[in-house]
């Protein structure tokens, strides 16, 4: 497992303002951030102080901000730390991992705007997150992971549940799991050079499921969720609103499933 001290992203990375302010954001709810090198690319990864455990929760953000003025953004790390809140909710054992060239780490040679903007869930951003998930479960003894997706980061839960057989549950909340009907709904060009996990093989039965999405949402429309999705609606809840006031019921039925699973 190669890793990084946290001063290499400054260096390295060229930390641009927006990466600056979400550490600081991270920093303020005590997770301790490192660089773990996943396939081709690094990868920011935040940890709360917690003991190791035999299931790691890993916790994937939205798509942040792919462009700005109408151009691809210099830097797309997430503005919003609703992640970073779910992580706190959370006392099981658990991980923020980053996408490839987010969080000041854009500058790096094998980054192009495509990574965030139209190959944004791409086979080269899905490979590297699989690889780096990989050293983290390997250098924690964790024999199970379960992958925790906002928005866009639900997409790729479900995109990196197929790749690492460890897996034992997929949760997401407010994700775009059709990429192609979610762009055609909102008018937008298709993400093309991304997988769209809709076009996936199903996961494996022995996955435990939970698709979350609000009833309100204008930005992932309940109208693009795949039918076949094991889909629960909150009816007043809209993209951001009010999914840290939900997560202890979500943690609570995913430790159920994960106790009945293993007796």
């Amino acid at each position: 497992m190669v890793l990084a001290a946290l001063g290499l992203l400054v260096l390295a990375g060229g930390c641009r303002s927006a990466a600056e302010r979400f550490l600081g954001l991270a920093a303020g709810r005590s997770l301790r951030a490192e660089i773990v090198t996943g396939a081709g690319f690094r990868h920011l990864v935040l940890s709360p102080e917690r003991p190791a455990g035999p299931t790691l929760h890993v916790y994937l953000d939205g798509d942040g901000v792919p462009w700005l003025g109408g151009y691809p953004a210099v830097d797309p790390t997430p503005r919003d730390p609703l992640v970073l809140d779910l992580i706190a909710l959370d006392p099981a054992p658990a991980i923020y991992l980053g996408r490839p060239c987010y969080h000041g780490l854009g500058g790096e040679p094998a980054c192009s705007p495509a990574l965030w903007t139209s190959a944004r869930y791409s086979e080269a951003v899905v490979e590297s997150m699989a690889a780096a998930a990989r050293r983290v479960l390997e250098a924690r003894g964790a024999e199970r992971v379960v992958w925790l997706g906002y928005s866009g980061g639900g997409a790729l839960a479900v995109l990196l549940a197929a790749r690492l057989p460890e897996t034992a549950g997929v949760v997401t909340v407010a994700a775009n799991l059709d990429v192609d009907a979610w762009a055609d709904r909102l008018g937008s060009s298709r993400l093309v050079g991304s997988l769209n996990p809709a076009r996936q093989p199903p996961l494996p039965s022995r996955v435990y499921q939970r698709h979350y999405i609000g009833g309100r949402d204008r930005t992932v429309p309940v109208e693009v969720a795949p039918r076949n999705a094991e889909l629960v609606v909150v009816p007043d809840y809209d993209h951001r609103c009010c999914w840290t006031s939900l997560w202890p019921v979500v943690l609570s039925d995913l430790e159920r499933q994960k106790q009945r699973r293993q007796d």
